[in-house]
């Protein structure tokens, strides 16, 4: 089973600020409780092409991950693909960023999931946990960016 979650958020920074504290894919942990760590594998700024490489906890087990930065464009769209092959992957996520009138920042964050081998047995309860935190994670987005 293949599926997607969403959230947006509006954010109290400009674009730009939040586009660069999201192109630091070191500072996941600080709005995501499931990364343990996260760290830049790639030299030099954010790219396509970056890779950065996590360990992350979900439902009791803990995994290695691999994403590379597929879509780079400032400040108003991320991409990503997850390299990594376990049960449950992020075939592909990402930020979509605009300013609002206000000068506030409007945020979409998304993930689709898909389950591998025996993953697409538990894929179904992982998109379900993770459209169920969807409107929390983009809130815990929101508090970090403004707390930077």
């Amino acid at each position: 089973m293949a599926g997607q979650f969403e959230a947006t958020v509006e954010i109290g920074r400009p674009v730009e600020e939040v586009f660069a504290f999201l192109a630091d894919g070191e500072n996941d942990p600080k709005f995501s409780p499931r990364v343990q760590e996260m760290a830049k594998v790639t030299a030099g700024p954010t790219t396509v092409g970056t890779v950065y490489r996590s360990t992350v906890k979900d439902a009791g087990m803990t995994t290695k991950r691999e994403f590379r930065i597929s879509e780079f464009q400032a400040p108003n769209r991320i991409r990503w693909t997850e390299l990594s092959k376990n049960l449950v992957t992020a075939t592909e996520g990402g930020y979509d960023l605009e300013s609002t009138p206000q000068g506030n920042t409007r945020l979409r964050v998304f993930n689709r999931l898909e389950g591998h081998g025996i993953g697409k047995l538990i894929a179904g309860l992982a998109l379900s946990a993770a459209r169920k935190d969807a409107d929390a994670f983009a809130g815990r987005i929101k508090a970090a960016v403004e707390a930077s």
